[in-house]
């Protein structure tokens, strides 16, 4: 095992569609596992948003999980609004929440680890980057369309194809007793 003092982040969301669209389930107790691998995990974070009744609770024991198993879970409520034309629009950002704890943690690590493809978060690797903390992006290209955007993949330090992770991350349905991203 590494010296490294390690951070996860986990873009809920972003990941259950990309594991999805490979047709697999994460195992988040072995997702524990698999980072610690890499270093001391000083933090592990989940974040997701939540649709009034039917995202709670259907999500619920996942997140429940999540919090007594040593992960800070940050949630936020769907956004929706009419644009005007009579449209009901969505919003589902964690990003903001996810780089505040990002830029938070930044001094105390010297590596992250980022669980999403979303694009948004190459300035934040940038950031990070220039706090001499070493980067992983974890996604896929291996999806139509790819998850991973090719900005965040050309910024992060290394890149972990999801794909591969699949036997070291994914649920097993025999043996795991942990909830799974649903």
């Amino acid at each position: 095992m590494s010296d490294d003092r390690l951070a996860i982040f986990v873009d809920g969301l972003n990941l259950r569609h990309s594991a999805r669209a490979l047709g697999f389930e994460i195992d988040f107790r072995r997702l524990l596992s698999f980072a610690s691998q890499n270093g001391t995990l000083l933090r592990a974070y989940y974040y997701t948003t939540l649709s009034a009744d039917r995202d709670h609770q259907t999500v619920r024991p996942l997140l429940d999980w999540l919090a007594y198993n040593g992960f800070t879970v940050r949630t936020k409520p769907v956004k929706d609004w009419d644009d005007g034309e009579g449209r009901r629009k969505y919003r589902r950002s964690i990003a903001i929440d996810l780089a505040i704890d990002a830029l938070d943690i930044v001094r105390r690590v010297n590596r992250l680890m980022l669980f999403s493809g979303d694009g948004d978060f190459r300035r934040l690797i940038d950031v990070v980057q220039r706090h001499g903390v070493h980067t992983t992006v974890v996604s896929t290209v291996r999806t139509m369309p790819p998850m991973l955007a090719d900005e965040l993949r050309r910024q992060a330090d290394d890149v972990l194809e999801l794909d591969e992770l699949r036997s070291r991350i994914g649920r097993q349905s025999h043996t795991s007793r942990a909830p799974h991203a649903d």
